[in-house]
């Protein structure tokens, strides 16, 4: 037999066609096992890269807040024990321009907003640190007295309330709001300031210093905002360099999506 045919015979052989393709299983095997392992190698850099884009994304561009509380009803809902609005602020615009007028946003409240401030941090060392790198992250809420309220004067304006018909007034023209909720009746002719300074439903003039802004909830009858802060120090001001960002729409509940208006209530 010539050595050609040797070569033939051999390479048709059944034995070697076995070991062959037991050999290719082989390497198959190895290749998944190696995928495998290199997969687990590389989960924990991708949950690092997915936190510190997280945080830098909630930093510098947007975060989202939950409403606690009933104060900007009806335009974003919020209540104890309730399941609030979870609203997406974003940061960015105001590097650019101060807020305007009619704008919803996040603040940090002055010392004087946080006087009855309570922190949620456990009184546990390790979980207090979990927290507070969760908050970090986006997935523990910030410990801190963030409120959200609606712009209605700016720095040189001189608010005040209210006309005959119980419209806010700035620099003396009465604003345009069609967002606000009372729960107190108001009878023109018929407005007893006086009595109603104490629940903050009337106040004095006051002209907002440069650099601040004066804001308001939209439920006027259930809101402890500016007007309830006029005796310190800011005359119930926010400084614009406490400002978060601006509340631009609802993400849930899914009943609730939608964008949050920001009207031109001074008509300018």
């Amino acid at each position: 037999m010539t050595d050609s045919s040797k070569e033939q015979a051999l390479s048709s052989d059944p034995g070697n066609a076995r070991d062959d393709a037991d050999e290719a299983v082989d390497r198959f095997s190895k290749k998944g096992e190696k995928k495998e392992r290199s997969f687990w190698r590389e989960l924990p850099i991708l949950i690092l890269v997915a936190l510190v884009l997280s945080f830098l994304l909630q930093t510098f561009i947007a975060r989202v807040y939950l409403i606690p509380s009933e104060s900007m009803e009806p335009t974003l809902h919020g209540c104890p024990g309730c399941t609030g609005d979870r609203i997406v602020v974003e940061k960015i615009g105001y590097r650019f321009h101060d807020p305007r007028p009619g704008d919803v946003i996040v603040f940090r409240g002055p010392d004087s907003w946080s006087e009855e401030f309570v922190s949620t941090r456990s009184d546990n060392a390790i979980k207090r640190g979990a927290q507070e790198v969760g908050s970090l992250v986006g997935l523990v809420p910030p410990d801190e007295k963030d409120l959200v309220k609606r712009v209605i004067a700016t720095g040189g304006q001189t608010v005040e309330c209210c006309d005959e018909q119980g419209r806010v007034l700035v620099d003396g023209k009465p604003l345009d709001e069609p967002y606000v909720q009372m729960d107190f009746p108001f009878v023109p002719g018929q407005q007893d300031c006086e009595s109603d300074l104490k629940s903050g439903r009337c106040f004095a003039p006051v002209t907002v210093p440069e650099g601040n802004v004066w804001v308001m909830g939209d439920n006027r009858s259930n809101s402890a905002d500016s007007r309830f802060h006029v005796g310190d120090e800011l005359q119930g001001t926010i400084p614009i360099e406490n400002v978060i960002g601006k509340a631009r729409f609802i993400a849930l509940p899914p009943g609730r999506m939608g964008g949050i208006s920001s009207p031109d209530i001074q008509g300018n």
